[in-house]
């Protein structure tokens, strides 16, 4: 039976498309499969209703689309295709002219490379002949008979051919048996670095410039439009100081550093880039590049400030400084109130000035500038400073009180400063004034007034009712004009730093009197040790100015420290000289410092320990509000003490009171001192913590008499002794257990228990002790009076005999006080 045994085979109906597949199983069999695949059934569209994705299929033939929107499809769909092939070929361009572009460059850099090798060959062997040629005529000198040997250059050239190009032939070969037949690139760039050997033999191993070198090379020729021959060597005038670096030295020759290393260790120096060498071998080596030398010294960086003489016809009349001077409580500064109208004298502590104030007032359409020193002791060092830049000193006296110990200091000051004096005779309206009596007072220090027929203007003033204040002027004018002070306003400013603070909200400030020139805002200025550029300029009455001529006062902002009062102020041209005289000056300050403490011997430095160890010291921390201030202070703790006590200033300054000053105190023991400053909340919390002492004062006489009083009390107590009677020894006794006593007699004053005696024997002192009992009869007594007898022993002594004298006295300890 087969398999379609009268049946009809399994199969889809109509549409589809039949075949057979083999299949195959496990131990040979097989089976055929009848496999008929499905016709997908295509449905007709209806008219109509065709889709944009069949229109385009077929054209854009549509029975819905017109024939306009057919054409535009039509010539969109041909304008892109366009662009799509511009942009294709503008691609395939660019590439092509890019390639075209490095292909260029790549060619012009081997053919610079090749012509920059043929120009080193050929400068290679100019040098190699004209060695040649020196060593031949050098041979023909020492050998005269022998024949001239034949210059090889024609033979050389014959060789080359006339199509070789140079460097090409034999040079070649002779560049390759040089190099030992390495190949270039290899171990020849190592072998060429420089060794010390090399460098003390002076060859270099035949080293080769790198590619980057001949670029660089390349491009500096192409900058300065030179040739690609040798240049000429630049002689250049080196300045050199005392001492300078290598690498400087290098530098200020434009040589390299590695050749002035390399001369260096041929002349027996081993030494790096960053290395010290004085001025001797500097100068050898620049002597060897062929430079000249011209030594200049440090100090010579000073002559950055111009010093030059003014011209007559440059210098235009300036208004004059007049310093008030005198005794403290004389009325200096109640006399410049009465000429300036205001009231300073209620703004300072205690009544008393204690800073140098500048002040410039007008009277009668003219200019005066007015410094106000203060007049106590303390303050020597600010009035000496302040007669320094006067050109007149009003000396001022009181009628009621004459001439006082800070007068004659005035004096001398105005003496030594060689300026002319004007007294004014103050407080002309109180009853007591003796006008007269300071005339003649003034007598004895060579101070002659008109009044007693001598050359110095003497005026009677009352700066309480104002009265001779005209006179006064009148005659400060008139010795202005017999001065004919006269400046350059159009310079650079220089100028006295009457006194110097440290602002919390400002920095640094300095009251600076200009002397000549004009100091203006943005100007570059080195005052002492100090550097800075005016920020503000603000005068007398509080101001901002723009810029200050002579003789006028301003405070000067900007600085970068605190400089001394007293410094002088130039104006330099540049920060970096402003910046290189101060570091100069301070170097300069220290290596004095350092010098002063060398010079002592040890065996100074040996007697003053031994000195030291005797003497009690009070140590304090000092911070003033200004630096004439802190100054005049610690010339005050200098002077207290004497032979056993003496007080030591740790550190002094200018500036609040602030932590690292606690710290200080702490470590030393030491009171912290401030003089119109305070401390800071910081130094505050850290003398709570730390148990430091903080002492506040404006006026200088209340803290000179409290470190006074403090000193005092590290003096030792002074030992009285009182005597209080005498004894006679009657009879001696020998008791056991206590030893020899002596029977006495009182014939003066009183015997006490535990006194002081001495046993006077022929009226010579031989013991010196305490008594050990006293005894009236058998009982032991505290005291026995004059012409009572009794029994005394001696502590650890004796030795008593029948008529010696016994004196008793007591000791009694009394403090002291620095005077």
């Amino acid at each position: 039976m087969s398999d379609t045994d009268g049946k009809k085979p399994l199969g889809l109906s109509g549409g589809a498309r039949g075949g057979q597949v083999k299949q195959t199983f496990a131990r040979g069999r097989t089976k055929n499969v009848v496999v008929e695949t499905k016709r997908k059934r295509v449905q007709a569209p209806k008219p109509g209703a065709q889709s944009a994705a069949a229109v385009n299929a077929q054209g854009g033939k549509s029975g819905g689309a017109t024939s306009a929107e057919m054409e535009r499809r039509l010539k969109a769909l041909q304008a892109a295709k366009a662009r799509e092939a511009e942009d294709a070929a503008r691609r395939a361009r660019e590439e092509r002219e890019a390639e075209e572009a490095r292909e260029r460059r790549r060619a012009e850099i081997e053919a610079k490379a090749r012509e920059e090798k043929e120009r080193e060959e050929l400068l290679r062997q100019k040098a190699e002949e004209d060695e040649r040629r020196k060593r031949e005529a050098q041979e023909e000198k020492a050998k005269p008979a022998e024949p001239v040997a034949a210059t090889p250059q024609p033979e050389r050239q014959r060789n080359l051919g006339p199509d070789a190009k140079p460097g090409g032939g034999d040079q070649r070969r002779k560049r390759d048996d040089d190099s030992g037949g390495k190949p270039k690139g290899g171990g020849e760039r190592r072998g060429g670095k420089l060794t010390v050997n090399q460098a003390l033999r002076g060859g270099e191993g035949g080293r080769q410039r790198s590619l980057a070198s001949m670029r660089r090379k390349q491009e500096r020729q192409k900058r300065g439009g030179r040739d690609s021959g040798p240049q000429e060597k630049v002689i250049r005038t080196v300045q050199l100081p005392e001492t300078i670096v290598v690498s400087e030295l290098a530098n200020r020759m434009t040589e390299r550093v590695a050749s002035v290393v390399k001369a260096l260790m041929q002349n027996g120096m081993m030494v790096t880039q960053n290395q010290v060498i004085d001025a001797d071998t500097a100068e050898l080596i620049i002597e060897e590049f062929g430079h000249k030398v011209q030594r200049v010294s440090e100090s010579d960086v000073e002559q950055a400030i111009e010093v030059e003489e003014d011209k007559p016809e440059d210098l235009k009349d300036r208004a004059p400084v007049i310093t008030i001077m005198g005794h403290v409580d004389h009325g200096k500064t109640s006399l410049l109130d009465a000429i300036r109208k205001t009231k300073v004298v209620s703004g300072e502590a205690g009544g008393i000035t204690q800073h140098i104030g500048a002040y410039q007032v007008e009277v009668n359409g003219k200019k005066l500038t007015f410094l106000d020193t203060p007049g106590h002791a303390a303050f020597t060092s600010m009035r000496a400073r302040g007669a320094q830049v006067t050109d007149i000193v009003v000396l001022v006296v009181a009628a009621d009180d004459a001439v006082m110990p800070q007068t004659v200091e005035a004096i001398n000051h105005a003496k030594a400063a060689g300026v002319p004096m004007i007294v004014a005779i103050n407080k002309c309206d109180l009853p007591a004034a003796d006008s007269n009596r300071v005339r003649t007072a003034l007598l004895q220090h060579e101070v002659v007034t008109e009044g007693m027929s001598g050359d110095v203007q003497d005026v009677e003033v009352s700066a309480l009712t104002g009265k001779g204040l005209p006179e006064l002027l009148e005659a400060i004018a008139l010795q202005a004009e017999i001065l004919e002070l006269k400046a350059n306003p159009d310079r650079a400013a220089q100028g006295a730093v009457i006194e110097a603070q440290l602002d919390v909200g400002r920095g640094p400030v300095a009251t600076v009197l200009v002397q000549n020139g004009t100091l203006k805002r943005g100007d570059i200025f080195v005052v002492g040790e100090q550097w800075g550029k005016v920020r503000a300029l603000v005068d007398d009455n509080g101001n901002r100015v723009d810029e200050a001529g002579p003789s006028v006062p301003v405070e000067v902002l900007g600085l970068n420290g605190t400089p001394e009062a007293g410094d002088v102020l130039n104006v330099v041209k540049t920060e970096a000289e402003a910046r290189e005289i101060a570091a100069y000056r301070e170097q300069a300050a220290k290596d004095k410092r350092a010098a002063a403490g060398a010079q002592t011997t040890l065996d100074q430095l040996l007697a003053k320990a031994k000195n030291d160890e005797n003497v009690s010291e009070l140590p304090v921390v000092v911070k003033a509000d200004v630096q004439g201030s802190a100054e005049a202070i610690v010339q005050a703790m200098e002077k207290i003490g004497n032979e056993e006590v003496r007080v030591r200033v740790l550190h002094y300054g200018v500036g609040a009171i602030t932590e690292s000053d606690i710290g200080l105190a702490e470590a030393s023991g030491a009171p912290v001192i401030g003089f119109n400053v305070r401390a800071n909340a910081p130094a505050r919390a850290a003398a709570n913590q730390k148990g430091v002492e903080i002492r506040y004062y404006s006026v200088i006489y209340d803290l000179v008499d409290d470190v006074k009083a403090a000193a005092s009390g590290l003096l030792s107590a002074e030992v009285r002794e009182n005597f209080i009677g005498y004894a006679e020894i009657r009879e001696t006794f020998r008791v056991t257990g206590v030893g020899n006593v002596a029977g006495c007699l009182v014939t003066e004053g009183v015997a006490r228990r535990s006194a002081g005696v001495r046993l006077l024997r022929d009226n010579t002192v031989v013991h010196e002790g305490t008594l050990k009992t006293l005894k009236r009869f058998k009982d032991e007594v505290k005291e026995v009076v004059s012409g009572q007898e009794c029994g005394m022993a001696f502590e650890n002594y004796d030795d008593v005999r029948v008529g010696d004298v016994i004196e008793i006295f007591e000791r009694e300890e009394v403090e002291r006080t620095l005077s």
